[in-house]
């Protein structure tokens, strides 16, 4: 094996949508990914919505995904660390990813440093001001009261719920996930600014925007989105100097 020299990051695959098909297809292209970054990782995070819907009961996991889960087992488990932040549609984790898989579990942002450099990472949905319906549910999502009622359904309709809820969510979102609104008006974008008032970070790392970004902050600051995984095939990697995003080129 090389010796490893990056840190990568992914986000946004949404395995399990639109169909079958399409979702198998993208996940063997990640598979490929993994499997070409790896022998040269020092670390890989996967910060969030890898899974269109993830709801892990106790004795239960959702069917399908079993090469991606393969896949990240064999890289943990040969000592390369594997991080997971779970999105808004793959939030619902509990041991499964720790026990079977390796992988760390991050349920909520972090400050890292890197190669000496600080890093804020962090799926990015509810951060920053505003957006108080979402905020709102995610509340509701969360609280384990409701998270005990949704596990009394059956996982085939329970699956089938969630499914059909996700799909008028991107409905809804289509198309100001896909419109850069400028920084002022990014939401994640005025979140960072806030938070380099009090902290020194060098790289803010965010998914859930679905745009790949790269915005100056100031002399020292970047913040990057990550972009996604269905039609763009963007990732963010750092060489211990650098953070750059770069397109997947074994797509085809």
């Amino acid at each position: 094996m090389a010796n490893p020299q990056n840190t990568y990051f992914l986000s946004d695959a949404h395995l399990g949508i639109p169909d079958h098909h399409s979702s198998l297809k993208r996940e063997k292209m990640l598979i490929n990914w993994l499997e070409q970054v790896a022998p040269r990782a020092e670390a890989i995070y996967l910060l969030g919505d890898i899974f269109d819907y993830w709801f892990e009961y106790k004795k239960v996991v959702p069917k399908g995904h079993v090469r991606l889960l393969g896949a990240i087992a064999k890289i943990t488990d040969q000592g390369t660390p594997v991080y997971f932040f779970p999105g808004n549609h793959d939030l619902w984790v509990r041991d499964y990813f720790t026990t079977e898989l390796g992988m760390i579990i991050h349920p909520a942002p972090v400050l890292k440093e890197i190669s000496g450099k600080q890093f804020y990472i962090a799926h990015g949905d509810g951060l920053g001001k505003g957006d108080k319906g979402y905020k709102l549910l995610k509340n509701l999502f969360t609280c384990q009261l409701c998270r005990w009622l949704f596990a009394q359904i059956h996982p085939d309709l329970a699956i089938r719920i969630a499914h059909a809820f996700s799909k008028k969510s991107r409905m809804a979102n289509a198309k100001n996930d896909e419109k850069y609104h400028g920084p002022e008006k990014e939401i994640l974008v005025q979140f960072a600014k806030n938070m380099m008032k009090d902290n020194d970070i060098e790289f803010f790392v965010f998914g859930h925007r679905h745009l790949p970004l790269k915005i100056e902050l100031d002399e020292n600051t970047t913040f990057f989105n990550l972009g996604e995984w269905y039609n763009l095939f963007t990732y963010g990697v750092f060489d211990g100097e650098q953070f750059r995003l770069e397109y997947f080129q074994g797509k085809d």
